[in-house]
């Protein structure tokens, strides 16, 4: 075999602790894999005094000093920006390989790193940034290379599918849903990153630099999170044969005779017959629709200290196995440069709820307003409670700025007492 290849660590926390087993437990096989044996040098950690499970002589707070040592290859679980971007640069910039599992780092400074990447040869892999154990950034890199990808859409946040699943099963309302996934640890202390659809967006950046072979950055990816999901929202759905999901969607669009991209995240009603409809608990699933491939489905645990370190050592042997073959792997990919559409521009369903007067007349003058602004009607429900009613509106596709547009219009008519949600429809072309 060749010479031991030294690995420095960045972080010992839930994922961090599992890579560190990981790498004990399997050094013998991780060995014959790779064609030379690996070591950890040392793990990097803010206060070595609260890992009493590791080595002390692993241990150092000075994660500089660590990734400037004589290490090959860098393994980041630390998260946030910095200081994982300092480090990351300070190590491709020396020609050490770096594998991370940071999807907000690589959803805002991705170009930076590839370039330090490629200025000194050395690898860059992420497969744990996106969907924990599921195999689906090298899918995408690798194996759909020779492809053309037209729409990544997916479950990509566990804490938010906990919570809806757990409305759609028991009717719960939000906020006890909430307290439930953060009983049951499914939930952070502050579950912002989560419930505001941030998490998500990160991870939607990464999908659609990768499946466009263009720079998207978190910034461009229009974001909506869960918290104003209504137990009546559920209801509706459910009635309808729907079910309500967070969604991270990637669109390659070709209107004006210009390719250009829309990346969003946001809830959106699923008809139950959907391959994402069936996704509970925190899993996730990703669905990929390309021209040759066509529809593709990649499904698994999304989240977790073993299952996201699984992807992690995955990336681990692909790069050491780089290194010992004196080659490397694929760098960025943003040669198509396509353009970002603002929300505005994307096209989709609505189901728009009303309360209404009930009254005659109302159907029709709420229903111009639509035909204004150019939005088809595809279906109405109404339902009479005394001098009120119940409006439901599902829309066929329409672009964002017109269904808001309507919606505006809508709220200030005096027949309209409330707009009770406005909710996308996804899925129902499948």
């Amino acid at each position: 075999m060749s010479t031991p290849l030294k690995v420095a660590l960045l972080g010992c926390g839930t994922v961090g602790t599992q890579v560190a087993r990981l790498l004990a437990d399997q050094s013998a096989d991780l060995a014959a894999r790779i064609g030379a044996p690996v070591s950890l040098a040392g793990i990097a950690v803010r206060r070595p005094n609260k890992h009493p499970d590791v080595p002390a002589a692993l241990l150092t707070a000075d994660a500089m000093a660590l990734v400037a040592s004589d290490v090959d290859l860098v393994v980041e679980v630390i998260g946030g920006i910095e200081p994982a971007r300092t480090l990351l640069l300070a190590a491709l910039r020396t020609g050490k390989s770096v594998v991370t599992a940071n999807k907000a780092l690589l959803a805002e400074h991705a170009a930076e790193l590839f370039a330090a990447a490629d200025e000194s040869g050395a690898d860059l892999y992420f497969e744990a940034a996106v969907a924990g154990a599921i195999p689906l950034l090298r899918p995408l890199r690798e194996s759909l290379a020779g492809d053309r990808i037209s729409r990544v859409m997916g479950i990509v946040n566990g804490t938010t599918n906990y919570i809806l699943s757990a409305m759609d099963e028991t009717g719960s309302g939000y906020a006890e849903a909430l307290e439930e996934a953060s009983r049951l640890g499914y939930a952070e202390a502050d579950p912002t990153a989560d419930v505001d659809g941030y998490d998500a967006a990160s991870k939607a950046a990464i999908l659609a630099s990768l499946a466009f072979h263009t720079r998207v950055t978190a910034a461009d990816v229009y974001r909506e999170g869960i918290s104003a999901v209504t137990a009546a929202d559920i209801a509706a759905a459910r009635t309808l044969g729907r079910t309500i999901k967070l969604l991270a969607i990637c669109e390659r669009n070709t209107g004006d005779n210009q390719e250009s991209v829309t990346v969003r995240v946001h809830p959106a009603m699923i008809p139950r017959g959907h391959p994402l409809a069936s996704v509970s608990g925190a899993f996730n699933a990703v669905f990929v629709e390309a021209d040759a491939a066509g529809q593709l489905m990649f499904y698994g645990q999304g989240a977790g200290g073993a299952p996201t370190a699984s992807a992690v050592l995955g990336d681990l042997v692909a790069v050491a196995r780089n290194r010992v073959a004196g080659g490397r792997g694929p760098g960025e990919s943003a040669y198509a440069a396509l353009p970002v559409r603002p929300i505005s521009m994307a096209s989709t369903r609505y189901h728009v709820s009303l309360d209404v007067a009930d009254r005659a007349g109302v159907l029709s003058t709420v229903a111009s307003v639509f035909a204004m602004h150019d939005v088809s009607i595809a279906a109405v429900r109404q339902e009479g409670r005394g001098d009120e009613a119940s409006l439901v509106i599902v829309t066929h596709s329409a672009p964002d700025a017109a269904l808001r547009s309507t919606v505006d219009k809508i709220a200030g008519m005096p027949v309209v007492r409330d707009v009770v949600s406005v909710m996308r429809v996804e899925g129902e072309d499948l």
